[in-house]
């Protein structure tokens, strides 16, 4: 597969999952919206890596992380909230962790973080 092909397929895979978070938040399953929100941007920044590193990203689900594996040179909210997201990819998987995000992932709380998440995966895929 040539680089090209795997961006391609990261920004693909990424508009599939930004778009499943969607549908999940019409469907009024909050929490599951978030953790697909937090695979789009995931996704995104694996492609990012790709791109300027020309090797594949590490399998790591730390959004901040991978932002700084990239040398985005990002500024402290934008920090924030890659770490604030990324909790929804540990809160949505592990059982511990779900019941507490059930109650944290409201309407409001989801619709709050689908507009930044929204923000965050269009800065990322114009830098691809």
């Amino acid at each position: 597969m040539t680089k090209q092909d795997a961006l391609k397929n990261w920004k693909e895979s990424a508009a599939d999952a930004m778009d499943t978070a969607e549908k999940l938040f019409a469907d009024k399953k909050y929490h599951h919206s978030l953790f697909f929100l937090h695979l789009a941007i995931e996704k995104l920044l694996k492609a990012l890596h790709q791109k300027r590193r020309n090797e594949p990203a590490p399998p790591i689900h730390n959004l901040a992380r991978l932002a700084d594996l990239c040398k985005l040179g990002l500024d402290e909210q934008t920090e924030r909230e890659l770490k604030e997201i990324s909790s929804f990819s540990v809160s949505a998987r592990y059982d511990d962790y779900k019941f507490s995000f059930y109650k944290k992932a409201t309407r409001n709380y989801a619709s709050r973080w689908l507009v930044i998440g929204k923000s965050l995966h269009q800065k990322f895929l114009s830098l691809i």
